[in-house]
């Protein structure tokens, strides 16, 4: 099967000459297509002709009318089947050039998104199906549409798409048999809620060649505010970065991915949750393997534990916050001939000394009257997070000692002999 081209959406506040050195680095990135909308940008925001110098340019009518030198630049143009009133909308497009979509409002069953493409569609017509996600079950619709789909359209035509918050690993799915691919640049845009990040994409395909007919089960991290995790980077692909908001269904989510993940690694805040979902006997967890019909939970951050501790090498250890990396320190104390103090943001009345671990997140505030008196505080975080969880642990007079990498290595050598069980 050939891949999805990867199409990127121009950002509203990219405008002029600065358009083309983002569709420049697109393509220098990956990017097989570029997309403007026109609830985007305005007729004259853009040289139509010069973005599609660098990359095939895909226009897309949204509200506004697509300007006549726009349809003449695009390789394709993207028109709605239905007008606001729920009645058939022009397909009109220069010939050969139309791809023909529907946005549903809710999410719809087979049979109903069949029904909406009973219309007659031209024959070198692209097709795509986009609808929200609200429940992570919903992937077996969405698959279920879009091999009929393909089966009425053939498999050089369709493209199906979930939207929302827990659509990532949806779209993951779907890719493998859609001709188009919609994935975010990075940053702070997105041109729709559930898109990969394009980076984690061409990583993926670089192993592609060595895919069989049917590709293989996929890894992927659960978590909230994990775009600067390292996993994708150092994990055999196909990785997936799937960021939840906290309060998010990940117990319905890792239900409904059973049968097409091998393995996930869990990430706060889900570590005791899906302890808890999986029946483990373990406070916390942080990877899940797959063993045929069912999960097995492991929590692999007791290597990255041992680590941080031998590397304090203190006698005793404070510890800020109790969550599932605490639940890994206190299980490797006595490992270590370690004694725990786990503070929780009650506890702390009074400037800490001696050695200690910071366990909160980077996105949870730290108690305002939390200070050091020449602490020294392992960050277990990495990344931009880490840096900025060293930059107010001096600001509160302690010294960083920064563990994140000691600490994500150890736990990930064994996580990845977990999953290469998995069956």
């Amino acid at each position: 099967m050939t891949p999805a081209r990867r199409v990127v959406t121009l950002p509203p506040t990219v405008l002029g000459d600065d358009a083309v050195r983002f569709a420049r680095d697109g393509q220098r990135r990956g990017a097989e297509v570029l997309e403007i909308r026109t609830d985007l940008h305005a007729p004259d925001a853009v040289s139509p002709e010069a973005l599609a110098a660098v990359l095939p340019l895909l226009v897309s009518e949204r509200g506004k009318p697509v300007p006549d030198a726009w349809a003449a630049a695009a390789w394709r143009v993207d028109r709605d089947l239905l007008d606001a009133s729920g009645q058939h909308a022009s397909l009109a497009a220069p010939p050969g050039k139309l791809l023909a979509s529907h946005h549903a409002s809710r999410p719809l069953s087979t049979e109903e998104a069949l029904q909406l493409w009973e219309r007659e569609v031209p024959a070198d017509a692209l097709v795509k199906h986009v609808e929200p996600m609200t429940d992570p079950a919903h992937v077996r619709t969405l698959l279920e549409t879009q091999r009929r789909m393909v089966e009425r359209f053939g498999v050089t035509r369709v493209t199906v798409l979930g939207m929302g918050a827990v659509a990532l690993p949806t779209r993951t799915l779907l890719a493998r048999n859609n001709v188009l691919d919609y994935v975010a640049t990075g940053g702070t845009w997105a041109a729709a809620p559930g898109q990969r990040l394009l980076d984690d994409v061409v990583r993926e395909l670089r192993g592609a060649d060595r895919y069989t007919l049917e590709p293989p089960l996929r890894l992927g991290i659960l978590g909230t505010s994990i775009v600067h995790s390292r996993s994708p980077r150092i994990h055999r692909q196909p990785f997936d970065r799937i960021d939840l908001p906290e309060d998010g269904p990940v117990e319905a989510m890792v239900d409904a991915l059973l049968p097409h993940y091998a393995g996930f690694a869990v990430t706060s805040p889900f570590k005791l949750r899906l302890a808890k979902h999986t029946g483990s006997a373990l406070d916390a967890i942080n990877t899940l393997v797959r063993r045929g019909t069912r999960w097995e939970s492991f929590n692999t951050d007791t290597f990255g534990a041992h680590k941080v501790l031998e590397r304090l090498g203190a006698r005793e250890v404070f510890v800020l916050g109790d969550g599932g990396a605490t639940a890994a320190l206190r299980t490797m104390a006595k490992d270590t001939g370690c004694t725990l103090r786990v503070l929780r943001r009650a506890d702390i009345q009074a400037p800490l000394t001696g050695a200690g671990v910071w366990t909160w997140p980077d996105r949870v505030p730290a108690p305002d009257d939390l200070r050091f008196d020449g602490a020294r505080v392992a960050v277990i975080a990495y990344g931009a997070p880490g840096r900025r969880i060293a930059a107010e642990i001096v600001r509160r007079g302690g010294t960083p000692v920064l563990l994140g990498a000691a600490w994500f290595i150890a736990q990930a050598r064994q996580q990845r002999q977990l999953w290469e069980s998995a069956t």
